[in-house]
C-alpha cells in the first residue's frame, strides 16, 4: 500500500452497511478501506493512528439512535481523547431477505413457509417489522454482529433453512440468493454516519466533507457537544440547554446514556446546528464556554458541515 494512501476504518466485516457507507464516502480519493470487527476497534484505531478516518453508524431514521456508538462517544474512561467528528455521511437502506443458494429456486412466490430462524444485526428488525410480523411470527430471530455477518452464515449453513436480513451487495459478496427486496417498513429508511478522526493527526485534516456545488447560504455546520450535569440541582438540565439558545444554537437532537458513576444519573449528548454568519462564528466556542460553568464536565465532539441529502465530495 502507497505510504501516502489514506486509511478508512469501518464496522466489520466486508459488505456490511458501514462497508458500503465507507466506500461511498471515500470514493474520490484513493482510500484502503479496514474492516473492524467492533465498534471500539475502529475508535481505537483512530485514536493510535492506526486509521485516518473511521466511518460510524450514528442513528437510523426508523430505528433511532445506535447506543453502541453513544457509549463510545460517552467515553468514560478517557480512552479516545484525540477523536473528533468532521463529518457525516447518509446511507438509504434497503434490507433483502437472503437465503442459501438455491434453496427457493422459485423466489419470494415458491416460499413455503420453511425458514426456521432469521439472523441479522440487532437494528434491523425494527426496521422491518411489517414483513416480519406477517410472514415470520414466532420465527426465532438471532442477532449476530453484523448484517454482513448474517449473510455469511446463512451462506455457510447445511442443517437447517435459516434467512438473513442484510443488503443486496452482501449477497453479491456471500453468494447467496436474494428472496425478496426491499423488506424495509420505509422506503426513506435511512442511516446516519459519523466520520471521525484523529485531531493530532495533520493528513486527516486536509480533506473537507461537503455537499458539491453547495452555495455557501445552504450550508449548515452541526456541532456535537456532551455534558454531565449535577442531578440534585434543581433546573440544571435546563439550564445547560437554554445555553444553546442563548447563542442562537439550534438544538436538532439529544440523547442520554447511563455515566456508570451513579445509579440514575446521565452523560447528555446535544446536537445542534446553525447557518454560519459573522454574527455567529464564535457562537460555539462561547457556548462552549458557558456550559463549563453551568455542568460537572462538557465535551465537544467536533463541528462539521450538514450533509442531509447530499453526498461528500
Amino acid at each position: 500500500m502507497p505510504a501516502d494512501r489514506l486509511r478508512v476504518a469501518f464496522l466489520g466485516p466486508p459488505a456490511s452497511f458501514s462497508h458500503q457507507a465507507a466506500a461511498e464516502s471515500f470514493d474520490k480519493t484513493d482510500a484502503e478501506l479496514i474492516p473492524h470487527v467492533s465498534f471500539a476497534d475502529a475508535f481505537t484505531a483512530v485514536q493510535q493512528q492506526a486509521a485516518d478516518y473511521a466511518v460510524i453508524p450514528f442513528e437510523n431514521s426508523t430505528n433511532g439512535s445506535v447506543v453502541q456508538t453513544l457509549d463510545l462517544l460517552a467515553d468514560r474512561n478517557a480512552l479516545y481523547k484525540d477523536v473528533k467528528v468532521c463529518g457525516e455521511y447518509y446511507l438509504t437502506v434497503h434490507h433483502c431477505l437472503l437465503v442459501r443458494k438455491g434453496t427457493y429456486p422459485a423466489g419470494w412466490a415458491g416460499y413455503d413457509g420453511s425458514i426456521t430462524k432469521l439472523y441479522t444485526h440487532p437494528q434491523a428488525w425494527g426496521q422491518c417489522e411489517n414483513l416480519l410480523s406477517q410472514h415470520f411470527k414466532g420465527i426465532e430471530r438471532q442477532d449476530v454482529s453484523s448484517t454482513s455477518k448474517a449473510a455469511e452464515i446463512v451462506a455457510k449453513e447445511t442443517g437447517e433453512r435459516g434467512a438473513a436480513i442484510a443488503s443486496k451487495f452482501a449477497a453479491e459478496y456471500h453468494g447467496v440468493d436474494v428472496l425478496k427486496e426491499n423488506i424495509e417498513d420505509r422506503a426513506d429508511n435511512t442511516t446516519r454516519f459519523l466520520i471521525l478522526r484523529n485531531v493530532l493527526a495533520e493528513r486527516s485534516a486536509l480533506l473537507e466533507f461537503e455537499k458539491p456545488n453547495a452555495p455557501a447560504a445552504v450550508i449548515t455546520l452541526k456541532t456535537l457537544v456532551s455534558f454531565a450535569i449535577d442531578h440534585s440541582l434543581p433546573g440544571a438540565l435546563a439550564n445547560a440547554l437554554l445555553i444553546f439558545k442563548n447563542h442562537c444554537l439550534n438544538l436538532t437532537s439529544i440523547n442520554t446514556r447511563p455515566s456508570l458513576k451513579r445509579a440514575w444519573q446521565y452523560i447528555f449528548f446535544v446536537e445542534c446546528g446553525r447557518t454560519p454568519s459573522d454574527g455567529n462564528e464564535e457562537a460555539v466556542l462561547k457556548a462552549l464556554d458557558d456550559l463549563r460553568h453551568a455542568t460537572e464536565f462538557c465535551r465537544d465532539w467536533g463541528t462539521w458541515k450538514d450533509q442531509l441529502g447530499g453526498s461528500i465530495a
